[in-house]
């Protein structure tokens, strides 16, 4: 696919899945996709001409015509993808995502981990820390299971690109691999017992997300809350199974969040001054 066809018209952002107006033929990012939101000369053409909607005494679109045509870009640019080839698209979503990126590598990394030697050389084990520095960044590559690391991979491509919406790629990649760091640090002070998994990063994404944005709207258990309150709720658990031995690095999540808020509150100071010397600011990002 051409890497144009995925900009946005109006400020030149890529997207992995873009969206297309079905009046002006356009492709705009998710901040511009309403044609009120790109001045659509296509809509004022259809509304001259009454065309556009179903009841000739409203011409603006109904929201289920907008989701129809949100379903039916994401159907065309995926079927799209899959003739171009699978090998390309995960390339462009590697470059133009790191959560992606992440994702991929912690897939492949899974993979590998049938190799012999792979997993053991990887993991971090808080005694031979200063012996193997290297696993406080592998080990956060490596899974024990593939619910373990679904889970995880779920986690990150909802809350991810979020992040980066808001922090840019720079911001995504700090918050993540500091957490992911720290998170690792703190266990060990705590335990002796080897340790894998991105959750203790992935958290410190979910916690800088919640500090920007805390009114987002999140699904815990299929009950509906806050950002905010979602991550009072996994801290609190965390903070009561610590010591329980469910084989659950809580020490490391709690760490992970404890560096994300620190983290958010920072970006979030960083975009007040840049929003104020810039109006424009956010929709650039």
């Amino acid at each position: 696919m051409n890497v144009l066809d995925k900009k946005c018209w109006i400020c030149g952002r890529e997207e992995y899945i873009p969206f297309k107006c079905r009046f002006c033929g356009k492709v705009f990012c998710s901040i511009h996709r309403l044609p009120e939101q790109h001045a659509c000369a296509g809509l004022e053409y259809a509304r001259e001409h009454g065309s556009g909607s179903r009841n000739a005494g409203n011409t603006v679109p109904e929201a289920d015509d907008i989701l129809k045509g949100m379903l039916k870009n994401t159907a065309k640019y995926a079927a799209k993808s899959a003739v171009n080839g699978f090998g390309s698209n995960i390339k462009y979503s590697m470059k133009s995502s790191p959560s992606m990126a992440i994702i991929y590598l912690c897939v492949f990394s899974f993979i590998l981990q049938l190799v012999p030697g792979y997993f053991e050389a990887l993991m971090l084990v808080p005694g031979l820390l200063f012996e193997r520095p290297w696993t406080l960044i592998t080990h956060m590559f490596l899974h024990v299971g593939f619910f373990h690391l679904f889970f995880n991979m779920l986690v990150l491509f909802f809350f991810g690109p979020e992040l980066e919406r808001r922090a840019g790629k720079s911001g995504f990649m700090r918050v993540f691999f500091i957490a992911g760091i720290v998170a690792a640090l703190g266990y060990s002070l705590t335990s002796n017992a080897p340790v894998v998994g991105a959750s203790g990063a992935i958290l410190g994404v979910f916690a800088a997300l919640a500090v920007i944005a805390p009114e987002m709207r999140v699904y815990v258990y299929f009950i509906p809350m806050k950002i905010w309150h979602a991550l009072v709720l996994f801290a609190l658990i965390d903070f009561l199974y610590i010591g329980s031995n469910d084989m659950v690095a809580h020490t490391a999540h709690l760490s992970g969040i404890l560096v994300g808020l620190l983290m958010g509150f920072a970006i979030r100071k960083d975009n007040k001054k840049d929003a104020q010397n810039n109006p424009y600011y956010y929709y650039r990002r």
